[in-house]
Formats: C-alpha cells, sequence, structure tokens
C-alpha cells in the first residue's frame, strides 16, 4: 500500500497548523527506527499503541480520588484521563497545535499511577524512594510494555507533572495544564456528589474568578489559557486565573484529598501494598542475566500496576482471610 495517506496527512498538518506546532513528520523519532506506517502519523501510532496496552485498560479500575466508592458516577484512573484528554483537544484545537501529539501524550500520563490514589503512590514512594506516578508511566510505555513511542509523547508523559521541567513542546505544556484544570474541577463535583463539600464552601476567589458552577470554572480556565497563550511563547495563564486555580487546589488538598481520609484507612491501605511489594520483593525470581533484577524493581512494577480490586483479592489470597474495609 502507497504511504500517500499518512504523507496527505502529514501535508494537512503543514497546511493547517500553526507554525509553532510541533508537526509529525518533524518527530525526533523513536529510540528504535521503524518504517513509517502507511495510513498513521507518528503521533496517530503512538496514541493507538497507548489506547491498546494493557496498563491504558487498568485505569478502569484505578482510584482517582475516592477508593471503592458507593456510587458509579465517581471518576475513576480511565474517566479522568478521558477529561484530560478532551479538555487538551479543545486548547490545542483553538491554538492550532497538533491535537494527534496532545492526545497521545494525555492518554498515556497516568498510566503509571498505583492503586488507591495519591495515597497508594505514598506507599510505593515510601518502599521505593523516588518513585513517581510519572515516571512510572515512561516506564511503562519504555519497558515493561515497550511501545516504542516518539520522544515527544515520553517526553510529555515524563514532565506532565508541576514537580518536573516543563515539557519540551507546546502540546506537552498544554497537556499539563489540562491535567490541572480537568481535576480540580472534577474533584469538586466528585466531592460535592460525595457530600464532602458544597459550593457555596469553596474558597470565595475560587467563586469568584473561575465561577460559581463546575461547566463556568472549566470554560473560564480554558478560555483563560487560550487567550493568554495565542502568540505566546509558553502556553500559559494569566495571574488572576493562575493564582484562582492554586487557591482551588490547595483547598482540595486541605479539604478533599488529605483531611478526609481516616487513619484507619491509612493503614489499611498501607498494610494492603506494603504487604504485597514485601512479598513480591522476597518472592520475585532472579532472571538470567549478567546483572539479574533486583526484586524491589520488580515488586514495585508489580504491585504498582494492580488495579485496586485485584491489590485486595491478591492481599486475601496471600493473607486467607477477607482484605480490609476501605471507608474512604
Amino acid at each position: 500500500m502507497s504511504p500517500v495517506r499518512r504523507e496527505h496527512s502529514e501535508q494537512i498538518e503543514r497546511d493547517t497548523l500553526a507554525e509553532r506546532a510541533l508537526l509529525s513528520s518533524a518527530s525526533k523519532g523513536r529510540e528504535r527506527p521503524e518504517p513509517e506506517d502507511d495510513i498513521r502519523t507518528a503521533f496517530q501510532r503512538d496514541r493507538d499503541r497507548i489506547v491498546h496496552s494493557k496498563a491504558f485498560r487498568r485505569l478502569a479500575h484505578k482510584t482517582q480520588v475516592f477508593i471503592a466508592p458507593e456510587g458509579d458516577h465517581y471518576r475513576v484512573r480511565l474517566t479522568h484521563t478521558l477529561e484530560v484528554t478532551q479538555v487538551a483537544r479543545t486548547i490545542a484545537r483553538a491554538l492550532r497545535l497538533n491535537e494527534d501529539l496532545v492526545e497521545a501524550i494525555c492518554l498515556g500520563h497516568d498510566l503509571g499511577h498505583t492503586p488507591f490514589g495519591h495515597l497508594g503512590e505514598e506507599v510505593v514512594a515510601d518502599f521505593s524512594p523516588g518513585f513517581k506516578h510519572n515516571l512510572q508511566s515512561v516506564r511503562i510505555v519504555e519497558v515493561l510494555e515497550d511501545l516504542n513511542l516518539t520522544w515527544e509523547v515520553r517526553d510529555g508523559i515524563a514532565n506532565h507533572t508541576w514537580s518536573m521541567p516543563m515539557p519540551a513542546t507546546l502540546e506537552g505544556q498544554i497537556a499539563r495544564y489540562a491535567d490541572r484544570i480537568a481535576y480540580i474541577n472534577h474533584d469538586i463535583d466528585d466531592a460535592i456528589r460525595a457530600g464532602i463539600l458544597t459550593e457555596s464552601e469553596l474558597p470565595d476567589e475560587t467563586r469568584a474568578v473561575l465561577g460559581p458552577t463546575h461547566h463556568e470554572r472549566i470554560g473560564r480556565m480554558v478560555t483563560d489559557l487560550v487567550d493568554t497563550s495565542d502568540g505566546a511563547e509558553d502556553i500559559g495563564m494569566s495571574s488572576p486565573i493562575f493564582e484562582a486555580m492554586a487557591t482551588t487546589r490547595s483547598f482540595l488538598f486541605e479539604r478533599v484529598y488529605v483531611g478526609r481520609i481516616s487513619a484507619a484507612t491509612r493503614v489499611s491501605v498501607s498494610n494492603v501494598l506494603r504487604t504485597l511489594l514485601d512479598h513480591h520483593a522476597a518472592e520475585a525470581p532472579l532472571k538470567e542475566a549478567s546483572e539479574p533484577e533486583d526484586p524491589r524493581v520488580a515488586a514495585v512494577d508489580y504491585v504498582a500496576g494492580m488495579t485496586d480490586r485485584f491489590a485486595l483479592r491478591a492481599f486475601e489470597r496471600l493473607m486467607e482471610g477477607p482484605p480490609p474495609d476501605l471507608e474512604a
């Protein structure tokens, strides 16, 4: 089959995207060179590889914020990922940047998250200092599932968290902002659904600057980011919107992410994951190689990749008894 279809797509990018967009044909490429696809651009292939990965499917059963919630409408890692992707594509299209690159980064950004949300990540990081879900996401696509993604997608995944350097591409920077816009807004929505807070309890700055409702807040943040970034050197927000977003995030950490979690839940999650990590580190077989794999690394790869329900079942089998109740 002639590669004319891919080349046509690449020409459309050259004809329609902004000059500062990262073109698929200008990618730095993959660690292992591959023949180009006949139909899809490089970033479209990356998107498809992520969607078809096992780690992506597991996101459907991993906690976003609420552990084992009673209700069908709370976000999980998969729905969070899709909301981030939707926000990011809207921004990229408005700025005429590469939507395919943005989409691939967003779909892969949370592949490395542990079971039981950020509480689970704390336990794994205590067992393996330096563990971060964004770096584990990169390890998944580079090593554990060996997707051989382009450099730009891996850079965007690695640097989507705000503790890391700014991504090298504008598309990666969009993904970083879209992640924060999405989770701040949908976590407010879930917290209200759970009865943890009400709209009236949100900080005055949140309601006055970002808006009094869910859809107004998202719209205002996205519109401000597009207006501020249009023609600018980097992706960014105006100071009032960025500061209001930071205030809202701090409020959520106090009221939703940290303050509401009981000591009993922390102990239960720690007990489940630490038991599994210790067990698999002790039981991990040594590979036949000149430098055998560190069994603690193998344990982290296995346990961090578990879904919430798989971790609970594994703990139950190991302990030959029911897993602890998780009330958060």
